[in-house]
């Protein structure tokens, strides 16, 4: 009796140790989309913007694609970047975008990605705060690394009561 059970149980047990090691290798899919799975990102932009006003703290906007090879080269390096993470973390709420907003103002001089604006907690996008290309004005790159750490640094020091 026990061998016409045997067979069946050790199938039942082989697939399902198959399809848990398939699950585990799932990457995990989180609001970070890579970009920094340890922050705390917000789902939508009025959500961001609703938190920046309460908690007084820049919101930090990234628009990228995710099959987008200058977005994957600059998410790389800011996952990667200690001090970006940790400013991010303490000091900013933290929203990636792979669709347009329909605030315009978010598209200053288009609509490229990667693009990087900063608002203040009063909503005012920090049109101020820009990268280093003269035709993007919000873009990054991976060396521009520190850059975009000087301009966090900016964002966070001009609070609505500085403007």
């Amino acid at each position: 009796m026990l061998q016409i059970f045997v067979p069946p149980f050790l199938l039942l047990v082989a697939v399902t140790s198959n399809l848990a090691t398939a699950i585990k290798k799932r990457p995990t899919q989180t609001l970070s989309r890579g970009w920094g799975d340890d922050l705390t990102w917000v789902q939508t932009y009025d959500e961001g913007l609703n938190k920046a006003s309460q908690s007084n703290k820049p919101l930090m906007v990234i628009h990228h694609l995710e099959v987008c090879p200058h977005c994957d080269a600059l998410k790389k390096v800011f996952a990667e970047n200690e001090e970006i993470q940790a400013m991010a973390d303490k000091d900013f709420i933290m929203l990636n975008l792979i669709h347009e907003t329909t605030d315009k103002n978010l598209a200053i001089d288009g609509r490229y990605v990667p693009r990087i604006i900063f608002v203040d907690p009063s909503f005012t996008v920090r049109a101020d705060i820009a990268g280093r290309y003269s035709n993007h004005l919000y873009a990054y790159e991976p060396q521009d690394i520190p850059l975009l750490i000087e301009n966090m640094k900016k964002a966070k020091r001009l609070l609505p009561a500085e403007l």
